[in-house]
């Protein structure tokens, strides 16, 4: 067809499922980051609404596929049934076996037993509906009946609703202000914007093989006029247009080849609720609409899994502070004029007189060693043997390496178990690590067990050098050199809702810190705790965000946890 014509290595526009081609606008970040803060949560509702052809059903896919690892997701497309046929396909999704003619009652009784058993297993069940304009007020009452199963601390069950605009005026209806009331997230899906519109067209031409543009200003102006910025139309209609130009022998698709497709696909007779025109109806062809359904059914992962790009890595090796002397000085090449923040005061070192000397013979490992008793407390089997490269085996499992120079007030700072380089006076080296710091009381890590030492009697032998592992995000893969920003925004949205609510000076605050950009949220949330302005998640902005939301990690100075962030 074009696709030679133009220069394309497949069909930009084409209806099939390929999750290269998920672009996330601003409003489908927003709306992942409020189902990913709300998961968080203790259970309830929440609310994702939006207009036919949004994206709506490709948010939720994108939301199965990076849902946090302790979560379990139960998917129903069809919510056109009884309240038992409700309950008969939960349990069908949660995999619990029941009877086939099992009340109402009985299948209430299975999912209540089966969510405790999550729930002592660590897990966090998720509920989710899709369409659920389409949900009677009777079943609505008995989905918000389910939200009851609860233990002393938390509710069981998180219920994820989406659906069309008409969902919110039934859950506003009074007979259901109870479930209304039960809403702790909810969030409206617009269309892609006026301006968003270029950026869309751009990038899944590029990923079509393509680097610049073949649609005119004019051309973009009357597509978005056409389509009132839904992605279904914008697709539909751009793929016609694009077959259009090709028949004429025309490398740039016009205002009026966008017109003409749009009467061809129906386009031109859409309008959102609010707009104004004729009232006419769409003349899709049936199969059309099927077809573009699918395209918003992709389950993107793709972007999920990508690595973190050049820059963002970058940021990551330049962004840990040295401290001297109780002030933190961050060494960036890239700034004339490094900011300089007084750090936290320092926590009083006297000596302890429960604390046993250290003993540079005794205590002092090799790095190898000591590798493995630091990776131990972040509960991973490390040998030495199989991975030299230790930091290529934190990359492979989902952690960060860093190597810096500092002082006790650095490894405070960071509030991460280190492994500190030792030489004593002969000039012999070894190393300790350092996996607890209070006051004088150093617990090191032994093979033999950890021991408690004086870090006055320890610091003696060390000149500043040290290490540490930090948790990378879930988006940054290992596995994958290619950028993954549409995933890093994601995953700083989710955690920006709750910084927002912790660090808001009030409500309206907190709420127009939620409505900023990734960029401004990551600017704004450095400038709250001292660190570097500059909009980049590196890894001193990471791991000062998993501290004030208190991740389960190896802490230094903070709550002791296993695990990871």
């Amino acid at each position: 067809m074009y696709y030679d014509f133009f220069g394309f290595t497949e069909p930009p526009f084409s209806i099939a499922p390929d999750p290269r081609y998920l672009y996330l606008s601003e409003r489908h970040k927003e709306a992942l980051a409020h189902l990913m803060y709300g998961v968080q949560g203790q259970g309830g509702f929440i609310v994702i609404t939006g207009e036919v052809g949004t994206g709506k059903t490709t948010v939720s896919r994108c939301f199965i596929e990076n849902a946090p690892a302790h979560v379990d997701i139960a998917l129903i497309l069809n919510p056109r049934l009884s309240a038992r046929e409700l309950l008969s396909a939960i349990c069908d999704e949660l995999e619990i076996a029941h009877p086939a003619g099992a009340s109402i009652k009985q299948m209430v009784d299975l999912i209540n037993r089966d969510l405790l058993r999550a729930h002592a297993a660590g897990r966090h069940k998720v509920l989710m509906i899709d369409e659920a304009q389409n949900l009677s007020a009777d079943v609505l009452e008995q989905l918000r009946l389910l939200t009851n199963l609860e233990t002393a601390e938390k509710k069981l069950l998180q219920i994820v609703l989406l659906g069309q605009p008409e969902l919110q005026q039934m859950l506003a209806l009074p007979k259901l202000r109870q479930l209304n009331q039960r809403v702790t997230a909810r969030y409206h899906l617009d269309a892609i914007s006026r301006d968003e519109l270029p950026a869309y067209l751009s990038y899944r031409l590029g990923v079509a093989g393509m680097r610049g543009n073949v649609f005119t200003a004019a051309a973009v102006r009357k597509l978005y006029r056409l389509s009132n910025g839904i992605p279904r139309l914008i697709n539909l209609i751009s793929d016609r247009a694009l077959l259009g130009a090709y028949a004429e022998g025309e490398h740039e698709v016009t205002a009026a080849h966008i017109r003409q497709a749009a009467r061809e696909v129906g386009g031109s007779n859409n309008r959102s609720p609010g707009a104004a025109g004729g009232g006419g109806k769409p003349a899709l062809a049936p199969y059309l609409i099927v077809a573009a359904s699918l395209l918003l059914a992709v389950i993107s992962s793709f972007w999920v899994y990508q690595q973190w790009s050049a820059q963002s890595a970058a940021a990551e090796e330049s962004e840990i502070p040295a401290t001297l002397n109780g002030v933190v000085q961050r060494d960036d090449p890239s700034e004339d004029e490094p900011r300089v923040v007084v750090a936290e005061a320092p926590v009083s070192a006297e000596p302890d007189p429960q604390a046993s000397p250290f003993s540079f013979s005794e205590h002092s490992l090799d790095l190898a060693t000591a590798f493995r008793e630091l990776f131990e407390v972040w509960g991973l089997d490390y040998e030495p043997q199989a991975s030299p490269i230790a930091c290529d085996f934190a990359r492979a499992s989902g952690l960060g390496c860093l190597e810096r120079q500092g002082s006790r007030q650095s490894l405070l700072f960071l509030d991460r178990p280190a492994i500190l380089a030792l030489q004593d006076d002969r000039g012999n080296q070894g190393y300790v690590v350092l996996r607890h710091l209070q006051g004088d009381v150093a617990e090191i890590a032994l093979p033999g067990g950890a021991v408690q030492v004086s870090f006055n009697s320890l610091e003696r032998f060390w000149f500043g050098e040290y290490r540490v592992l930090w948790q990378r995000p879930g988006y940054a893969d290992a596995s994958r050199n290619d950028n993954n920003t549409a995933g890093e925004e994601l995953w700083i949205g989710a955690r920006m809702m709750e910084l927002a609510d912790t660090f808001g000076e009030s409500a309206s605050d907190s709420a127009r810190i939620k409505r900023m950009s990734a960029e401004q949220q990551v600017r704004w949330y450095q400038d709250v705790r001292g660190l570097t302005v500059d909009g980049i998640a590196g890894g001193m902005t990471i791991i000062r965000i998993n501290n004030d939301l208190n991740a389960e990690v190896p802490r230094l100075a903070g709550k002791q946890e296993g695990g990871r962030e």
